[in-house]
C-alpha cells in the first residue's frame, strides 16, 4: 500500500531552496509560483509588492468558508501565529470574449455572445420558429414577469433576448444562471399555465391551443371545468418505432396502476383522437396521438410548474426511449448471433480423412 504525503512536497522544497539561498548570503531572486494540489486546492508563493526578501504562501481552498465554520481560522491563528499576513486577494480574471450558437431541441437555437464587443456584458438569445404561436398565449407577459430586469433589445433574428452584466454581479448569480437555462421551457410555459388558469375558472368557451412546435407535429391544449387535455401528435419515421412506441405507452398505462396521482394517457395510432375530430389533424400509417388528461390535482398553483417541467419534454422522452431500446435490442441480437456461431464452431465435424504425423516428423493418412 502506498501511502500519499500529507505535506506538499513542492512548497516544503521551494522554501527550503530559499532559506538555504538566504542563509549563504546570496542574493534573492524573485519567485511566483502556483502549485496545484488535490480537490482544486492552489498554492501561490510569491513576493510581496515585488520584495524578494519578502515571501508570502497563499492557500485557496473551494470550499474554505465551510471549514470556517467549524473553527478553521482560530486553528490556522494557534499554529500559524505570527507568521500570518494579510490575506491575499484573488487575481481577478479579465472576461473573454464569447460567441457560441447551441441548439436544442424542436430547432430551438441558443446565442451566447458579447454586446457590441463588450467582453463585460454577456446575451443570451434564443428562437423558436413556433415562437409567434406562444406569443399568442401570452409568451411575451411570462417572460417579462419571470425575467424583469434581465430582459434587454432583442437579438435580430431571435425572439428573446436577455442581458447579464460581468461587472454587476448580483449575489443570487446561480439562482440567475439556473433561471436562464429555463428560457425554454418558460417560452412553453405560457400556453399550459394560461389554459391551467381557465379550468381552475370553469372558463370552457375558450378555443383550443395549437402550437406546431415541430414540422408536422403539433400540439394540442384544451380546458374544461374539471380536466385540461394536452394531446402531442408526432412522426415515427421507421415502422420500428410505431411497435416500440405501443409497447412504451401501454408501459405507461400499466405505471398508472401504481400511482393514484398520475394522469391519465391514452395513445392512438393511425388517426387522431376523438378530441380532434372534425379538425385538420393529419392521419397516416406513421402518425401517433399521445393525449394526456390532467386533473385539478396536477394544475393547481402548488404542482403545476412540475407538471410543466415534466409534460413539455414529453415528445422528446418517448423518442429518446425508443431510441433507446432499439440500441439495446441490436447490441442484444449481436450478441445473441455471436453466441451462436460459437456454438456452430464447437460443433463443425471433422473431416473424415485427417492427415496425422509420426514423433519422426513422416505423415500417413488413415482411411476408413
Amino acid at each position: 500500500m502506498i501511502l500519499l504525503e500529507i505535506n506538499n512536497r513542492s512548497v516544503e522544497e521551494t522554501l527550503t531552496l530559499k532559506f538555504k539561498n538566504a542563509l549563504a548570503g546570496q542574493k534573492p531572486e524573485s519567485i511566483d509560483i502556483r502549485v496545484a494540489d488535490f480537490d482544486g486546492v492552489l498554492f501561490h508563493i510569491s513576493n510581496v509588492n515585488g520584495d524578494k526578501t519578502k515571501v508570502r504562501i497563499s492557500i485557496a481552498l473551494k470550499f474554505y468558508k465551510e471549514l470556517q465554520e467549524h473553527g478553521a481560522d482560530d486553528l490556522i491563528k494557534r499554529v500559524y501565529g505570527d507568521l500570518l499576513t494579510e490575506t491575499e486577494e484573488g487575481k481577478q480574471q479579465k472576461p473573454e470574449s464569447i460567441d457560441i450558437r447551441v441548439a436544442d431541441f424542436d430547432g430551438v437555437l441558443f446565442h451566447i455572445s458579447n454586446v457590441n464587443g463588450d467582453k463585460t456584458k454577456v446575451r443570451i438569445s434564443i428562437a423558436l420558429k413556433f415562437y409567434k404561436e406562444l406569443q399568442e398565449h401570452g409568451a411575451d407577459d411570462l417572460i417579462k414577469r419571470v425575467y424583469g430586469d434581465l430582459l434587454t433589445e432583442t437579438e435580430e433574428g431571435f425572439n428573446v433576448s436577455l442581458l447579464i452584466d460581468l461587472e454587476n454581479i448580483p449575489a443570487n448569480w446561480e439562482e440567475i444562471v439556473h433561471k436562464v437555462g429555463l428560457l425554454k421551457r418558460n417560452c412553453f410555459a405560457s400556453v399550459f399555465e394560461k389554459y391551467f388558469d381557465f379550468q381552475e375558472q370553469a372558463d370552457e368557451g375558450q378555443n383550443r391551443a395549437v402550437i406546431n412546435y415541430r414540422e408536422d407535429e403539433t400540439l394540442y391544449v384544451e380546458a374544461k371545468s374539471d380536466r385540461v387535455t394536452v394531446i402531442f401528435s408526432t412522426i415515427f419515421r421507421d415502422e420500428d418505432d410505431v411497435v416500440l412506441g405501443k409497447v412504451f405507452m401501454q408501459e405507461l398505462r400499466e405505471g398508472r396502476r401504481a400511482s393514484h396521482t398520475a394522469p391519465q394517457v391514452l395513445f392512438t395510432h393511425r388517426e387522431p383522437p376523438l378530441e380532434l375530430a372534425n379538425t385538420d389533424a393529419r392521419v397516416g400509417d406513421n402518425i401517433g396521438y399521445v393525449t394526456f388528461v390532467l386533473f385539478p390535482r396536477h394544475t393547481n398553483k402548488e404542482t403545476r410548474d412540475n407538471t410543466i417541467n415534466l409534460i413539455h419534454m414529453f415528445r422528446h422522452y418517448l423518442h429518446y426511449h425508443i431510441k433507446c431500446s432499439k440500441a439495446y435490442i441490436h447490441s442484444r441480437m449481436r450478441a445473441k448471433t455471436s453466441d451462436f456461431l460459437k456454438v456452430l464452431n464447437r460443433a463443425r465435424p471433422e473431416p473424415k480423412t485427417t492427415e496425422k504425423k509420426t514423433i519422426s516428423g513422416r505423415a500417413f493418412y488413415r482411411k476408413e
